[in-house]
């Protein structure tokens, strides 16, 4: 039997960089599985939408939400969308998970340093503020909140999460409290929510995950690990008594 389609969705961007970046990914996670369809959608901005991509494919399903959290796209938009077919299924969001950590630690590094004031604490051992795109849905905040406490295990140093929309403390605000702090930036790509942060932090701020780079192999492990917990779930539904 051939294996459940895969239905990559990520939010859409209209910066052309972010979303040849999230393309590539896409790409890269296609190659990892050869013997699996591989389409894209969104939820926003670009085409084709979520319900029309889901709808063009034949045959069992998985939509992998590459978005980073919890809220209405992936419960309502995605969710709505698969519960009118019977063999689709939504995965988990790719975050919270310790292998985005891993890829926020390293664009830190390759950060450049932040411009310090002279009273700012140059401790490196100091807090990082976490840059979080923000959703008025409540469901996104424990992801957040994971996401920073995971980066600070990681890093062994304190995160803040920060929002650029919808909840505080605005990053303007995180750095106000913490002047010269590293910025990690919680964003798949470059689009909209990193010129804000950009506006906000500077010339410090870090890259998102995904770069004009290759995209990182803990982000492309991470989809198709997504992908594999979904075709099991096809393989096996609940009630099922196999």
């Amino acid at each position: 039997m051939p294996r459940p389609a895969l239905l990559a969705v990520s939010h859409g961007t209209s910066d052309a960089a972010g979303a040849a970046a999230i393309a590539l990914l896409v790409r890269r996670v296609a190659e990892r599985l050869p013997d699996v369809a591989v389409h894209a959608g969104f939820v926003d901005v670009q085409e084709p939408d979520a319900p029309t991509a889901l709808a063009s494919v034949e045959g069992p399903v998985v939509v992998v939400p590459l978005l980073l959290s919890q809220g209405f796209h992936v419960q309502v938009d995605l969710g709505g969308a698969a519960r009118t077919r019977d063999d689709a299924v939504v995965t988990d969001p790719l975050g919270p998970d310790p292998r985005l950590a891993e890829v926020l630690a390293l664009r830190l590094a390759e950060a450049p340093a932040p411009d310090r004031d002279p009273g700012a604490d140059a401790d490196a051992d100091g807090p990082i503020v976490l840059a979080v795109a923000g959703s008025r849905d409540p469901r996104s905040l424990p992801d957040a909140e994971a996401m920073a406490a995971q980066l600070g295990e990681r890093l062994d140093r304190p995160v803040v999460p920060a929002y650029l929309a919808a909840r505080e403390p605005s990053l303007a605000d995180a750095l106000a409290a913490h002047p010269g702090a590293p910025v990690s930036t919680y964003l798949l790509a470059h689009g909209y929510f990193f010129d804000v942060a950009e506006r906000a932090a500077g010339s410090a701020l870090a890259e998102p995950l995904l770069d004009a780079g290759e995209p990182p192999a803990p982000l492309v492990d991470l989809v198709i690990d997504r992908y594999l917990a979904g075709a099991a779930r096809l393989a096996d539904p609940p009630g099922s008594g196999q």
